[in-house]
Protein backbone atom coordinates (compact mmCIF):
# COMPACT_ATOMS: atom_id res chain seq x y z
CA UNK A 1 0.00 0.00 0.00
CA UNK A 2 1.18 3.51 -0.84
CA UNK A 3 -1.39 5.11 1.47
CA UNK A 4 -4.10 4.16 3.95
CA UNK A 5 -7.41 5.89 4.65
CA UNK A 6 -8.99 5.09 8.02
CA UNK A 7 -12.42 5.51 9.59
CA UNK A 8 -13.72 4.50 13.01
CA UNK A 9 -16.34 1.74 12.77
CA UNK A 10 -18.01 1.31 16.16
CA UNK A 11 -17.33 -1.85 18.13
CA UNK A 12 -15.21 -3.27 15.31
CA UNK A 13 -12.65 -0.54 15.92
CA UNK A 14 -11.15 0.87 12.74
CA UNK A 15 -11.42 0.14 9.02
CA UNK A 16 -8.69 1.00 6.54
CA UNK A 17 -8.76 1.20 2.76
CA UNK A 18 -5.36 1.02 1.08
CA UNK A 19 -4.36 2.43 -2.30
CA UNK A 20 -1.42 1.67 -4.55
CA UNK A 21 -0.84 4.08 -7.40
CA UNK A 22 -4.19 5.67 -6.55
CA UNK A 23 -6.13 2.42 -7.06
CA UNK A 24 -7.77 0.13 -4.51
CA UNK A 25 -5.21 -2.21 -2.91
CA UNK A 26 -7.13 -3.91 -0.08
CA UNK A 27 -8.89 -3.40 3.23
CA UNK A 28 -7.93 -3.83 6.87
CA UNK A 29 -10.02 -3.99 10.04
CA UNK A 30 -8.60 -3.95 13.55
CA UNK A 31 -9.77 -3.16 17.06
CA UNK A 32 -6.74 -0.88 17.63
CA UNK A 33 -5.65 1.92 15.34
CA UNK A 34 -1.97 1.43 16.17
CA UNK A 35 -2.14 -2.20 15.11
CA UNK A 36 -4.00 -1.28 11.91
CA UNK A 37 -1.23 1.19 11.03
CA UNK A 38 1.46 -1.43 11.72
CA UNK A 39 -0.29 -3.80 9.31
CA UNK A 40 -0.34 -1.22 6.50
CA UNK A 41 3.12 -2.18 5.26
CA UNK A 42 4.70 0.50 3.09
CA UNK A 43 2.08 3.21 3.69
CA UNK A 44 3.68 6.62 3.28
CA UNK A 45 0.63 8.56 4.50
CA UNK A 46 -2.20 7.52 6.83
CA UNK A 47 -5.30 9.75 6.69
CA UNK A 48 -7.65 9.30 9.65
CA UNK A 49 -11.24 10.51 10.00
CA UNK A 50 -10.91 11.74 13.57
CA UNK A 51 -10.00 15.08 15.17
CA UNK A 52 -6.28 15.04 15.96
CA UNK A 53 -4.91 18.52 16.61
CA UNK A 54 -6.37 20.35 19.61
CA UNK A 55 -6.25 23.97 20.71
CA UNK A 56 -6.09 25.21 24.29
CA UNK A 57 -9.13 27.51 24.25
CA UNK A 58 -12.07 28.24 21.95
CA UNK A 59 -13.21 26.22 18.95
CA UNK A 60 -10.90 24.91 16.26
CA UNK A 61 -10.73 27.11 13.16
CA UNK A 62 -10.58 23.90 11.08
CA UNK A 63 -14.07 22.85 12.16
CA UNK A 64 -15.57 26.28 11.59
CA UNK A 65 -13.98 26.45 8.13
CA UNK A 66 -15.18 22.94 7.27
CA UNK A 67 -18.74 23.81 8.29
CA UNK A 68 -18.66 26.89 6.05
CA UNK A 69 -17.31 24.79 3.19
CA UNK A 70 -19.88 22.00 3.43
CA UNK A 71 -23.18 23.89 3.31
CA UNK A 72 -25.94 21.27 3.39
CA UNK A 73 -23.56 18.77 5.03
CA UNK A 74 -22.33 21.21 7.69
CA UNK A 75 -23.95 19.22 10.51
CA UNK A 76 -21.55 16.35 9.78
CA UNK A 77 -18.79 18.44 11.37
CA UNK A 78 -18.63 18.51 15.17
CA UNK A 79 -17.05 21.47 16.94
CA UNK A 80 -14.14 19.88 18.77
CA UNK A 81 -13.51 21.06 22.30
CA UNK A 82 -10.11 22.28 23.52
CA UNK A 83 -7.43 19.86 24.74
CA UNK A 84 -8.09 20.29 28.50
CA UNK A 85 -11.68 19.07 28.03
CA UNK A 86 -10.50 15.67 26.82
CA UNK A 87 -8.34 15.23 29.91
CA UNK A 88 -11.44 14.99 32.10
CA UNK A 89 -12.61 11.50 33.05
CA UNK A 90 -16.38 11.94 33.00
CA UNK A 91 -18.93 13.87 31.01
CA UNK A 92 -20.19 16.47 33.51
CA UNK A 93 -16.67 17.66 34.32
CA UNK A 94 -15.81 17.74 30.61
CA UNK A 95 -18.96 19.72 29.80
CA UNK A 96 -18.19 22.21 32.60
CA UNK A 97 -14.63 22.62 31.33
CA UNK A 98 -15.88 23.15 27.80
CA UNK A 99 -18.25 25.87 29.01
CA UNK A 100 -15.32 27.60 30.67
CA UNK A 101 -13.07 27.45 27.61
CA UNK A 102 -15.55 28.00 24.76
CA UNK A 103 -18.69 29.51 26.27
CA UNK A 104 -20.72 26.40 25.35
CA UNK A 105 -21.18 23.02 26.97
CA UNK A 106 -19.91 19.85 25.32
CA UNK A 107 -22.61 17.63 23.80
CA UNK A 108 -23.00 14.00 24.80
CA UNK A 109 -22.51 13.06 21.15
CA UNK A 110 -19.16 14.83 21.01
CA UNK A 111 -18.06 13.31 24.33
CA UNK A 112 -18.75 9.85 22.90
CA UNK A 113 -15.79 10.45 20.58
CA UNK A 114 -13.37 10.60 23.52
CA UNK A 115 -11.95 7.03 23.49
CA UNK A 116 -11.26 6.93 19.75
CA UNK A 117 -10.20 10.59 19.60
CA UNK A 118 -7.56 10.00 22.27
CA UNK A 119 -6.45 6.75 20.62
CA UNK A 120 -6.06 8.43 17.22
CA UNK A 121 -4.39 11.48 18.72
CA UNK A 122 -1.75 9.26 20.35
CA UNK A 123 -0.95 7.78 16.93
CA UNK A 124 -0.77 11.27 15.41
CA UNK A 125 1.65 12.46 18.07
CA UNK A 126 3.86 9.41 17.56
CA UNK A 127 3.82 9.10 13.75
CA UNK A 128 4.33 11.98 11.33
CA UNK A 129 2.64 10.00 8.53
CA UNK A 130 -0.75 10.42 10.24
CA UNK A 131 -3.01 13.28 9.08
CA UNK A 132 -6.53 14.35 9.96
CA UNK A 133 -9.25 14.29 7.30
CA UNK A 134 -13.01 14.64 7.21
CA UNK A 135 -14.83 12.43 4.67
CA UNK A 136 -17.49 14.97 3.71
CA UNK A 137 -14.75 17.51 2.98
CA UNK A 138 -13.02 14.81 0.89
CA UNK A 139 -16.16 14.01 -1.10
CA UNK A 140 -16.92 17.69 -1.62
CA UNK A 141 -13.42 18.11 -3.09
CA UNK A 142 -13.97 15.01 -5.26
CA UNK A 143 -17.06 16.74 -6.67
CA UNK A 144 -15.16 19.95 -7.49
CA UNK A 145 -16.31 21.71 -4.33
CA UNK A 146 -19.95 20.61 -4.39
CA UNK A 147 -20.97 19.04 -1.06
CA UNK A 148 -22.80 15.68 -1.38
CA UNK A 149 -26.50 16.32 -1.87
CA UNK A 150 -27.54 13.16 0.00
CA UNK A 151 -26.56 11.83 3.42
CA UNK A 152 -24.03 9.00 3.49
CA UNK A 153 -26.42 6.46 5.07
CA UNK A 154 -28.96 6.75 2.25
CA UNK A 155 -28.94 4.66 -0.93
CA UNK A 156 -28.54 7.72 -3.15
CA UNK A 157 -25.82 9.08 -0.90
CA UNK A 158 -23.81 5.87 -0.99
CA UNK A 159 -24.25 5.52 -4.76
CA UNK A 160 -23.05 9.12 -5.22
CA UNK A 161 -19.95 8.61 -3.07
CA UNK A 162 -19.04 5.31 -4.72
CA UNK A 163 -19.41 6.97 -8.14
CA UNK A 164 -17.19 9.88 -7.13
CA UNK A 165 -14.52 7.46 -5.94
CA UNK A 166 -14.73 5.45 -9.15
CA UNK A 167 -14.35 8.65 -11.17
CA UNK A 168 -11.07 9.23 -9.33
CA UNK A 169 -9.87 5.71 -10.12
CA UNK A 170 -10.83 4.13 -6.79
CA UNK A 171 -13.11 1.26 -7.79
CA UNK A 172 -14.28 -0.64 -4.72
CA UNK A 173 -14.82 -4.34 -5.49
CA UNK A 174 -17.93 -6.26 -4.54
CA UNK A 175 -15.83 -8.42 -2.19
CA UNK A 176 -13.64 -6.39 0.17
CA UNK A 177 -12.26 -9.09 2.43
CA UNK A 178 -11.83 -7.79 5.97
CA UNK A 179 -14.08 -4.79 5.37
CA UNK A 180 -17.00 -6.96 4.22
CA UNK A 181 -18.28 -6.94 7.83
CA UNK A 182 -18.09 -3.14 8.20
CA UNK A 183 -21.05 -0.77 7.51
CA UNK A 184 -20.97 0.59 3.97
CA UNK A 185 -20.78 4.25 5.03
CA UNK A 186 -17.65 3.56 7.10
CA UNK A 187 -15.99 1.80 4.14
CA UNK A 188 -16.81 4.76 1.87
CA UNK A 189 -15.49 7.23 4.45
CA UNK A 190 -12.23 5.28 4.69
CA UNK A 191 -11.95 5.25 0.89
CA UNK A 192 -12.52 9.02 0.78
CA UNK A 193 -9.79 9.41 3.38
CA UNK A 194 -7.48 7.25 1.25
CA UNK A 195 -8.09 9.53 -1.74
CA UNK A 196 -6.97 12.48 0.36
CA UNK A 197 -3.94 10.53 1.61
CA UNK A 198 -2.90 9.90 -1.98
CA UNK A 199 -3.23 13.62 -2.73
CA UNK A 200 -0.94 14.36 0.22
CA UNK A 201 1.69 11.99 -1.20
CA UNK A 202 1.41 13.65 -4.62
CA UNK A 203 1.59 17.17 -3.18
CA UNK A 204 -1.84 18.14 -4.56
CA UNK A 205 -3.88 18.15 -1.33
CA UNK A 206 -5.71 21.06 0.20
CA UNK A 207 -6.34 22.02 3.81
CA UNK A 208 -8.83 23.88 5.94
CA UNK A 209 -8.18 26.46 7.10
CA UNK A 210 -5.69 27.52 4.40
CA UNK A 211 -3.46 28.92 7.14
CA UNK A 212 -3.70 26.42 9.99
CA UNK A 213 -3.87 27.18 13.67
CA UNK A 214 -0.97 25.87 15.73
CA UNK A 215 -1.36 23.91 18.94
CA UNK A 216 0.62 24.60 22.10
CA UNK A 217 3.56 22.61 20.71
CA UNK A 218 3.54 24.31 17.30
CA UNK A 219 1.81 21.48 15.39
CA UNK A 220 -0.70 22.35 12.67
CA UNK A 221 -4.37 21.95 13.59
CA UNK A 222 -5.93 21.32 10.19
CA UNK A 223 -8.15 19.08 8.07
CA UNK A 224 -6.51 17.79 4.89
CA UNK A 225 -8.35 16.84 1.70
Amino acid sequence: MDVLGVDACGKQGWVGIGLTGGAYAGSLVDSRLGTLIERAVGARVIAVDMPLGLVEKGWRAADLAAKALLGVRRNSVFLIAPRPVWQEREYVAAADRCQELTGNRLSQQAWALAPKLLEARACWLADERVHEVHPEVCFSALADGVPPAYAKKTWRGQHLRRSLLAGAGIVLPDVLGEADRVPVDDVLDAAGAAWSAYRIVRGTSGRVPEVPQLDAEGRAVEIRF
